[in-house]
């Protein structure tokens, strides 16, 4: 955990934003593999975590009364019997003494305090809850029909929360440094030690022991693949090639939940081919020229089009894009190859309160998100400011089943020269992604740099 002032300057922004009403933040529970004691691996609700401490204890909630300013930690220390499972655990109390708070409440009291609070009149500010058993549970302690819950979420909340967590303190970039390095020596070890002849999976797992050994675990489930082409293709099965492109897209939390999030593509080989070094060169190109763009005041979503921009031109160099190319972004050819956002918002969750929702934490009541193709996954589009930390992550994407869709539609005829663009169908995909913070003047990589170019991967795989 963090100092305890730093819970305490938390909860008091919070409250001072808010002033009347209750604020309830559920913590998560275990969720079931496959039957009820076999668990997936726990990670604690974010918000819950930023504004408690408490992590890898699942079943509690936490409750703000704005107005008798009350802060109680509803939930149950672990029994005799349950510590035959589990060994010594530390007391509820302990971590609310840590966290800067006094109350501890069985979890069984929830129910009839916000029975109580409800008949007086009092609002209940929850976020819409993304788990199941989580929207099942607030259901019945709110009486609200489960498939009502998004409509009575508080705005209010979510607005508050967003303006505290999208703007990282020094004690968070701390963290998060931690965490890409973590995930950095995964990226390393996978440009070292992938081999011809080894499954996707085989690497996968490597990498999965050194996010684990970190402290933390996965951030999300690792992309490796040699079909990168397809976004979020998990790693298989496949055994590798000489000849293949590996897209490794992988990032590690470390033990206070922090997470990083990089990617990698590299041959599965000794050598790019002439071929793969001039496109990975052009995604390199377009990398480079939005991270140069990042400062405080500009739209990540204009940096996403000047990103965009650059990939058409590199295309268009290659011979598989015509025309102007700003005219082709404005008409969404791009999209063609590069069907995803540049980037996205990052901290306790890998897309940082993604679930609060994209039009709060990406967005402005002024700035809408798209509803294009292409435009509608950039999950941030807003203004940068000091210290946000974000992910940079052009790409280009030779989906056979997209291609073969788009030109059957006669689409981008102008833009694209699709008998080219037929050769590349198996060609796979590129993705070059870092992590970064936004300071006063620009932006700052976070973690130890780690090999990017055509040059410096090869090294490491020659090694």
């Amino acid at each position: 955990m963090f100092p305890k002032k730093n819970y305490v300057e938390r909860r008091a922004i919070l409250k001072n934003t808010l002033k009347t009403g209750i604020i309830l933040f559920p913590g998560n529970g275990e969720s079931p593999m496959n039957y009820a004691d076999n668990w997936y691996p726990f990670k604690q609700d974010s918000s819950f975590l930023y504004y408690t401490g408490i992590d890898h204890i699942p079943d509690l909630y936490f409750l703000i009364n704005l107005d008798t300013d009350e802060e109680i930690l509803f939930g149950n220390n672990t029994t005799a019997e349950q510590k035959v499972w589990v060994g010594a655990t530390e007391k509820l109390e302990s971590y609310a003494e840590q966290s800067g708070f006094k109350t501890v409440k069985p979890l069984k009291e929830i129910n009839t305090y916000l029975k109580t609070q409800l008949g007086k009149g009092l609002q209940i500010h929850y976020l819409t809850p993304y788990r199941f058993e989580q929207k099942i549970a607030l259901s019945d302690l709110l009486n609200i029909p489960v498939q009502e819950l998004d409509a009575h979420k508080s705005v209010p909340l979510i607005k508050a929360i967003v303006a505290q967590r999208e703007r990282k303190t020094a004690e968070e970039l701390v963290q998060l440094e931690e965490a890409v390095n973590i995930t950095r020596a995964m990226h390393k070890h996978a440009i070292v030690n992938t081999r011809p002849g080894m499954t996707e999976m085989q690497m996968a797992g490597q990498l999965n022991g050194i996010a684990v050994s970190g402290g933390g675990g996965l951030a999300f489930p690792i992309i490796l693949t040699k079909d990168g082409q397809y976004l979020h293709n998990h790693a298989s099965q496949t055994v590798l090639q000489d000849g293949d492109l590996v897209l490794c897209d992988c990032g590690a939390y470390n033990t206070m939940g922090y997470g990083g999030d990089m990617t990698r593509t590299f041959p599965a080989g000794q050598r790019f081919s002439p071929l793969q070094k001039d496109v990975y060169n052009i995604v390199l190109n377009a990398h480079n020229t939005a991270v140069a763009a990042l400062k405080p005041g500009i739209r990540f979503k204009d940096v996403h089009l000047l990103a965009s921009k650059k990939l058409v031109e590199g295309l268009t160099d290659l011979g598989l894009m015509k025309g102007n190319a700003d005219d082709a972004v404005a008409a969404g050819a791009h999209t063609l190859f590069f069907q995803c956002g540049l980037g996205h918002m990052m901290g306790l969750d890998i897309h940082d309160m993604e679930n609060l929702g994209e039009e709060y934490v990406g967005y402005t009541p002024e700035l809408k998100k798209s509803t294009e193709f292409g435009l509608k996954s950039l999950r941030l589009g807003k203004e940068l400011q000091e210290d946000f930390v974000l992910t940079v992550e052009p790409g280009l994407y030779f989906n056979p089943f997209l291609i073969d869709e788009r030109r059957a539609e006669g689409k981008y005829l102008d833009f694209v020269n699709y008998d080219a663009v037929e050769q590349f169908k198996t060609f796979g995909g590129i993705r070059v992604e870092e992590d970064f913070v936004i300071t006063k003047t620009g932006s700052k990589l976070l973690g130890e740099p780690l090999a990017k170019t055509v040059e410096e991967i090869e090294a490491l795989r020659n090694l």
